[in-house]
């Protein structure tokens, strides 16, 4: 499946959550050798995106994705441990170009100037489903760099630099799911923070092999 060579400048609206999780909750997410959770008094952080990449970038497709902080040697970093996306060059390119463990889904997300709701389907996963309301608009551009630690299928380490900024709102979410399900974890937790960045721009990934 053809997709955009590195790095990918993407445009669209996103949810970005932040989650406090016991340790002896979290999945048994694979992580790439060499990386261990960030834990402070027993807790790890997850980040969910639920993202809406719109036309103006090289792809235009829905993704649901989850990171892990995580200490890489003396440095935090985050690695992403699940994502689903709806478009096959998504797919194919973030499993190829950067390792991340993308698969198919179908993805709804639905977004006003103050709220959005979003849900996941996919195979072997009961729904999940998002519910997002703004509380305060801040009256500037928030920009931010992190960088995602992943293996390539014939077990390279990537290091992959992401820089996004965009228009910010802290709100309340809430996600809902089976109470079995594999992501029940989500379900079973309240996010410490929730914002949701509008009009975003970002680059994932660099021209670097």
């Amino acid at each position: 499946m053809p997709f955009p060579p590195s790095p990918w400048r993407l445009t669209g609206d996103m949810v970005v959550s932040l989650w406090p999780i016991p340790t002896g909750d979290l999945p048994s997410w694979p992580l790439p050798p060499g990386v261990r959770p960030w834990v402070v008094r027993r807790r790890a952080t997850l980040v969910t995106f639920w993202v809406d990449y719109r036309p103006g970038g090289v792809l235009a497709y829905r993704e649901f994705l989850i990171a892990l902080a995580v200490r890489h040697g003396h440095r935090p970093a985050a690695s992403t441990v699940a994502a689903w996306v709806d478009d096959d060059r998504a797919l194919a390119g973030g499993r190829a170009l950067w390792g991340i463990p993308k698969a198919q889904g179908t993805i709804t997300f639905r977004a006003d100037s103050r709220s959005a709701r979003a849900e996941l389907t996919a195979a072997g996963t009961p729904p999940v489903r998002l519910a997002y309301q703004d509380v305060l608009r801040l009256p500037f551009r928030l920009p931010a760099r992190a960088r995602l630690i992943q293996h390539l299928s014939d077990g390279t380490e990537c290091r992959v630099p992401l820089r996004i900024s965009g228009r910010p709102s802290l709100g309340h979410s809430r996600v809902t799911t089976e109470p079995e399900a594999p992501l029940s974890v989500l379900a079973r937790h309240r996010p410490l923070l929730s914002l949701a960045l509008r009009d975003f721009r970002s680059t994932v990934g660099s021209s670097r092999v």
